[in-house]
């Protein structure tokens, strides 16, 4: 096995699990310890670098980085990364000075920019310091798209909304509010220098079973929602179905008990192990008592003279091995009366307002043809991102997608490959300040992840704007950042310093650390104090050592960051690094080609 590549920055990214599992590749143990030190300004700032709405994603992201934490692999429940996030936004002060400005002097070029969600504008954020016009069509009178008309405001409060959308608006950005496009040919012809469309997946689907449209109390989910939004729905029936269980199925049935529903039932088709709704989702649904029933398929809508009686539902059973459905049979059927139905089975783009002649290719399911890398579709200069490009998604990738789909309209305004990206920078510092002292926190804390505290059940239910979640006060707040264990400071070993003492090995409280004989991966795995639970997971291999040609090998999969191997080394061959990942924004084609640093870190004049 050949010595580990540490110059890569994909090595050490893919260790910090946290930033590699959030699809901005935001620096999760950067702005915990920031939290830590009490410097929540600054914290909100690393977080706004790469997901734009720190206060919305504290409160709404389905958080990909928190399965990927390595703290659950130690006692199985990762960092609260996401209610820390919304720790630095509640608490930050007034950092108005230190968002991106758009300069005076404009570049000459237009982008139009269809859908006000949360990829448009951060396409406009990435954009507008660079000079560009931006203007933005939305159907509805405010902006924010499904963030705002799809989570229900005891989730997601409008204010929140308003700030972080209006940190991003006040750039200058022309936004056209009950502006609906209907024709992108005719918005071609405006002579946009590129286009870009966030307009989400917009239409709900059907359940087209028998009694389906014989009556008005069933509801498509997200319709349903955006009528609460704008408040032209204000009550539903006493006893309500809500068919479907991914995060719009939870936010239909808790939206109808506070619009007055006595009985809530959440019916799925299959087993709890395959429903798409997110665990805290699950949890929040079933403390406010709502019913979540598994294994009943719909099979027809019971009606009579226009009045919505029930439903039907075949008793389902199922053989499951290894996560996968082997065989289903129907048992029985069941009747389940109710007085509304809400449809949350999913979504899908809807656009007829795209001609089918003009350059634009779509798939069999009537899906734009987007290219991943560059989110450019068949046409040049027109972009797609977030739901819009490959399906629903969360607001945590639309923001990734408008960060790539920016670079690219940048770099097709300035009439350059947009395949050609910037590679992502890394940069090693060291931590020590003494021999025994390091600049963070590295012990290792075994408390167990705080709960969040919640407003009272009844006080929630009487406003439908009343927000749930309340946010972790001071002492969970300590408590939890604690439990970070500072994946991106790296224990980096130098070959040539190592004298073969074994101190490291034997003060290591993992047993992460073997020095052996060379070999192949998988001759040396079998060598190693830890087992080596997953077949991929990564191995920091170091060259031969001067005085016997073995390696030292650490398992990162064990690794605690502690620092005891540095400190405990007479010749410093092990040290603590941070390593600071820098991922290009379009700021970084401006100009300078080995730059990539964030608009965020623009600053006001004055």
């Amino acid at each position: 096995m050949k010595r580990t590549d540490t110059s890569n920055p994909d090595y050490f990214h893919k260790v910090v699990d946290c930033q590699w599992g959030c699809p901005a590749h935001t620096d999760v143990p950067e702005y915990i310890r920031l939290i830590a030190q009490g410097r929540f300004d600054d914290a909100y700032m690393v977080n706004r670098d790469s997901n734009v709405f720190p206060g919305i994603l504290g409160r709404v992201c389905d958080r990909p980085c928190e399965p990927a934490c390595r703290r659950g692999r130690i006692d199985e429940k990762p960092v609260a990364i996401c209610r820390l996030k919304r720790v630095a936004a509640d608490h930050r002060g007034d950092i108005t000075d230190r968002l991106p400005v758009a300069p005076d002097r404009k570049n000459g070029k237009k982008i139009a920019l269809i859908g006000a969600g949360p990829a448009s504008l951060t396409v406009c954020n990435d954009l507008m310091p660079l000079g560009y016009e931006c203007t933005v069509f939305e159907a509805q009178a405010v902006g924010g798209g499904l963030m705002r008309y799809n989570i229900p405001s005891f989730r997601l409060p409008h204010s929140v909304l308003d700030e972080e959308i209006g940190y991003i608006l006040d750039m200058g950005v022309d936004i056209r509010f009950n502006h609906r496009v209907e024709s992108m040919q005719e918005l071609l012809a405006q002579g946009y220098d590129a286009i870009f469309v966030g307009s989400g997946a917009p239409r709900g689907k059907e359940l087209k079973l028998p009694g389906r449209y014989d009556t008005e109390n069933i509801h498509i989910g997200i319709d349903w929602l955006e009528s609460v939004a704008f408040k032209h729905i204000d009550s539903i029936g006493e006893n309500v179905l809500v068919i479907g269980v991914g995060n719009t199925a939870m936010d239909c049935c808790r939206t109808s008990l506070r619009l007055g529903a006595k009985n809530v039932k959440v019916m799925a088709r299959k087993p709890r192990e395959f429903f798409k709704a997110s665990a805290w989702e699950l949890e929040d649904a079933e403390e406010e008592r709502i019913e979540i029933v598994v294994n009943h398929s719909p099979r027809e809508f019971v009606v009579e003279d226009g009045k919505l009686k029930g439903m039907m539902f075949d008793l389902m059973e199922y053989v499951v091995e290894n996560g996968r459905i082997l065989d289903q049979e129907v048992t029985g059927e069941k009747f389940v009366p109710c007085d509304d139905v809400v449809l949350a089975i999913g979504q899908e783009n809807a656009f007829p307002w795209i001609e089918r002649d003009i350059g634009i290719e779509f798939g069999p399911w009537e899906e734009p043809v987007v290219d991943k890398e560059t989110y450019q579709s068949t046409r040049k200069g027109v972009f797609f991102g977030g739901d819009a490009a490959f399906g629903p998604l969360n607001i945590i990738w639309a923001v990734e997608h408008g960060h790539q789909a920016a670079i690219s309209i940048h770099r097709h305004c300035q009439g350059e490959a947009l395949t050609d990206r910037l590679p992502v920078k890394l940069q090693m510092d060291s931590r020590k300040m003494g021999m025994h002292e390091w600049s963070y926190s590295n012990s290792f804390d075994p408390i167990a992840r705080r709960k969040m505290m919640h407003v009272p059940l009844q006080q929630r239910l009487q406003e439908l704007g009343t927000e749930v979640e309340l946010g972790f006060d001071a002492e969970q707040t300590a408590q939890e950042v604690e439990r970070c264990l500072n994946c991106d400071i790296q224990t980096v070993f130098t070959e040539s310093l190592c004298i073969e003492c074994d101190a490291c090995l034997d003060i290591c409280p993992v047993q992460c650390l073997t020095i052996t004989n060379i070999g192949t991966r998988d001759n040396l795995v079998k060598r190693l104090k830890a087992p080596v639970l997953e077949p991929d997971q990564p191995l920091y291999v170091s060259d031969e050592l001067k005085q016997t040609a073995r390696v030292m090998v650490k398992d990162e999969n064990f690794c605690i960051h502690c620092g005891l191997c540095a400190e405990r080394c007479p010749t410093a061959a092990w040290d603590m690094q941070k390593s600071l990942l820098s991922f290009p924004k379009a700021a970084g084609y401006d100009g300078d080609r080995t730059s990539s640093e964030p608009p965020c870190q623009q600053r006001k004049a004055g």
